[in-house]
C-alpha cells in the first residue's frame, strides 16, 4: 500500500490491543512521537484527526529547533579487515586484456557521500615496501581530512575507553 503525502510522519498502528495512529518526527538525532488512540480519541476517524493536527504542529516546533551540523562518523575498527590497517586491503585487480595484477588498495572519504581510492602494486614495490606505501598513503589522507594529530586523538579515545 502507497503512502500518501497527507499521511506523512504518520502510521497505522493495529497490534494485539493497540489501534491507533502513531506520529513520529525527527531533529538532530531525536524523536519525537505519540500514539493516537481510537478508543482514548473516540474512534479511528477522530484519532487520525488529531494525529494530522499534532503532526503539523510537531513539525513547525521542530523546524523551529536549529539543526546541528553533522558529525562525521569515524571508523576505527572492523572485523572483516585482515591487514591491520583500516581501508587498506590486499586485492587481486583483473586488467582490460585479463592479466591479474595483485595489490593493495587504499580507499579513503575525502568528504561525506565521495570516496576515493588507489593501489599499490605488489609486482612493482614487493609485498612488504606496497603495503607500507599504502598504509603512509591512507594516514596522510587521514591527517588532510581530520587534522594532523587525528591519528593522537584516535589513540587517546581508546585509551580513555579502555579505563
Amino acid at each position: 500500500m502507497a503512502k500518501s503525502k497527507a499521511n506523512k510522519g504518520i502510521s497505522r498502528i493495529d497490534s494485539g490491543s493497540t489501534h491507533g495512529w502513531f506520529v513520529r518526527g525527527y531533529r538532530n538525532g531525536k524523536t519525537y512521537s505519540k500514539l493516537f488512540s481510537d478508543r482514548k480519541c473516540g474512534g479511528k476517524g477522530k484519532a487520525q484527526k488529531l494525529a494530522k493536527e499534532y503532526r503539523n504542529q510537531l513539525s513547525e516546533e521542530l523546524e523551529a529547533i536549529p539543526k546541528r551540523p553533522r558529525q562525521r562518523r569515524i571508523v576505527v575498527s572492523d572485523s572483516r579487515n585482515t591487514t591491520g590497517e583500516l581501508g587498506v586491503s590486499r586485492t587481486t585487480k583483473i586488467g582490460p586484456n585479463g592479466t591479474k595484477h595483485e595489490c593493495y588498495s587504499v580507499s579513503w572519504r575525502p568528504e561525506p557521500g565521495i570516496q576515493k581510492c588507489t593501489s599499490f602494486s605488489i609486482k612493482k614495490y614487493g609485498e612488504k615496501k606496497a603495503f607500507k606505501l599504502a598504509v603512509d598513503h591512507r594516514r596522510k589522507m587521514m591527517r588532510e581530512i581530520h587534522g594532523p594529530n587525528f591519528y593522537r586523538q584516535l589513540s587517546q579515545r581508546a585509551k580513555s575507553k579502555a579505563s
